[in-house]
């Protein structure tokens, strides 16, 4: 670990995903926890009570006497303050408030955040208004807080413009609490490269708020802004991030302050190597009973290729990970390969259930699976027998006419025509879906003769889905290539994670991961294979993103192996043991305006 002293006697670290998983910055919060109470003997993270997470992810605790008078004080207002231990590595305090008190204040406080900060929210609604109030209440905490720890060593840190609102309430009531603002990425921006338009092209050529009143995110684009100029220190996740802000937001950051992992969370090579096995062959046995009651093909000449993540089409690649997808088939058909690519595409959508077709095959395929193993022992005593005593008949023997009629019968009700499924679970206008539309266009229909097979599995990883029944990253472990080419991703987490469980990926220099490896990898065996985005059409990007995913078709066991170790490699590049120093310094430099 880098040596680093933080100068803070007191961290508050705020975000809306403490205790709450909405997104990646849940992942930051947890993976860096235990490192933060190593740097800080005093360190609090504040987040939204919401029951469910409450029963579930935190252990109550009794909190120190400035803290517990701080929740008198603010019981007087009605905010309700809960105290206790997240359940996570490290344990870090937790401070959970209730603030549905402030309610009746929402109007006064929107008219505040307007004469003060020019945060134009009249028109706001909801999922502006709720962590606007929670916000507050965040910075009324820390306040009172602030009078009461006698120290002019307290820092706060706000995540994203949900939590802003606190760091602004503090400016406001000019509190003894130095601010570190971070955006992970800008509302803006984030809005008109889902838009598909050229953001890093348009960065300096458009006017920040005109933009953002014609993309309807006004009062989250002020708010940010606010936030990023009030703030003591303001940081984003990459340097790229750091470009976009300085245009949109108007101010470059202090600092960088790179996500990273608890690589020690994550198994060994050698585990890796073991789940790889244990999960890939729970894969095949799903595209068994996917594929083969229309067809069939050879096991052990496929490999599985995967895209994970929220259902971004522009800005997560998914575009141009179809399209090379659709160039890549073209290929190998015309080379006539004996290899098949199987995708999977985890994006979650809303669901309502499985297809019928699917669960059906499923079954059947179980009772053939339980009919062979009970007579398995017999059948192994019969092969065993025919070796040794090199009996020509052993064959029928194994296949009596009893077990030839059984399995008839079972493969007869198995057998399915037309085209496999492309999308597993019921999803609202399906043949709308972007995905899938995009995938018949580009003409991968699961087509006996594509040498591309594509599944859209449109729900959550959580182990227990009726399906793979496999975790997001039991999920990721069994499969041998992801396919991260995005467009717009202030830093990436997925190919990090793919790395991090001895996984190659493909991602992009658009990202934020990506271009913090770039220099890292190995030429000649990468690992993470990073494509070229910035500046680049998409048509270029759809060409070298097949190019990479051929040249990986064509790599034998050793060289996939080679890749795979160089991966787990790459992934300690970002462990939280080098980059958590950024934010230590980030808050001693807060200490020090």
């Amino acid at each position: 670990m880098e040596k680093i002293k933080a100068e803070g006697d007191y961290l508050f670290e705020a975000s809306w995903e403490v205790c709450n998983k909405v997104g990646g910055i849940n992942t930051v919060l947890i993976s860096k926890a235990a490192l933060m109470r190593y740097y800080y003997k005093n360190y609090f993270l504040i987040g939204p009570f919401f029951k469910n997470a409450f029963d579930t992810e935190m252990i109550q605790s009794t909190p120190p006497k400035e803290v517990s008078d701080t929740f008198e004080e603010l019981k007087k207002s009605g905010i309700l303050c809960y105290y206790g231990k997240w359940q996570v590595k490290g344990e870090p305090n937790v401070i959970l408030l209730d603030f549905m008190a402030l309610l009746p204040r929402k109007n006064e406080i929107k008219g505040l955040l307007w004469e003060k900060f020019r945060i134009d929210s009249l028109h706001a609604s909801w999922d502006f208004e709720e962590p606007l109030l929670w916000a507050w209440a965040v910075g009324m905490l820390l306040e009172i807080l602030s009078r009461k720890l006698h120290s002019d060593k307290i820092v706060a840190q706000f995540h994203e413009w949900l939590a802003g609102f606190g760091l602004l309430y503090l400016k406001l009531n000019a509190a003894k609490v130095k601010t570190v603002f971070t955006t992970h990425a800008t509302m803006l921006g984030r809005s008109i490269a889902g838009e598909g338009r050229d953001l890093y092209n348009l960065l300096g050529k458009f006017d920040p708020e005109t933009e953002a009143r014609n993309v309807g995110i006004l009062d989250k684009f002020t708010a940010e802004r606010a936030c990023a100029r009030e703030a003591s220190v303001f940081t984003t996740v990459s340097a790229i991030t750091g470009i976009e802000a300085e245009h949109i937001l108007g101010r470059k950051p202090d600092v960088l302050v790179l996500n990273g992992l608890d690589i020690e969370k994550f198994p060994t090579i050698e585990e890796t190597s073991i789940k790889h096995v244990t999960n890939l062959e729970m894969i095949k046995e799903f595209i068994t009973y996917y594929f083969f009651p229309h067809y069939t093909f050879e096991l052990e000449h496929t490999l599985i290729f995967f895209i994970i993540g929220r259902y971004e089409f522009k800005n997560k690649g998914i575009d141009v990970t179809i399209r090379a997808l659709g160039e890549l088939n073209r290929r190998l058909q015309a080379e006539n390969s004996n290899k098949t690519v199987c995708v999977f595409f985890w994006i979650p959508n809303k669901t309502y259930g499985l297809k019928k077709e699917l669960l059906e095959n499923k079954n059947i395929y179980k009772q053939i699976k339980q009919y062979v193993d009970f007579r398995s022992k017999d059948i192994l005593k019969t092969i065993v027998e025919g070796v040794i005593s090199q009996d020509e008949y052993v064959k029928e023997k194994i296949f009596t006419n009893e077990f030839l009629l059984d399995m008839k019968k079972e493969m007869l009700a198995f057998r399915r025509f037309g085209n496999p499924l492309i999308v597993t679970h019921y999803i609202n206008n399906e043949d709308a879906d972007s995905i899938k539309w995009t995938l018949l266009e580009c003409g991968l229909d699961n087509k006996p003769n594509d040498r591309v097979k594509v599944i859209l599995y449109p729900t959550y990883l959580d182990g227990n889905d009726g399906l793979l029944n496999l975790s997001y990253y039991d999920a990721m472990s069994g499969c041998h290539l992801g396919l991260f080419p995005s467009y717009y991703e202030p830093w990436g987490y997925t190919p990090l994670e793919a790395a991090a469980m001895g996984v190659s990926s493909v991602t992009s220099d658009l990202t934020g991961f990506g271009s913090f490896i770039k220099s890292k990898v190995n030429s000649v065996r990468p690992g993470i294979f990073i494509i070229e985005r910035f500046q680049k059409k998409d048509e270029e990007v759809i060409a070298d993103l097949e190019k990479v995913m051929y040249e990986y078709i064509l790599l034998d066991h050793v060289e996939r192996v080679e890749n795979k170790l160089n991966a787990k490699t790459v992934s300690s590049f970002a462990d939280w043991k080098h980059l958590v120093k950024n934010y230590i310094i980030a808050h001693n430099l807060a200490l020090q305006r």
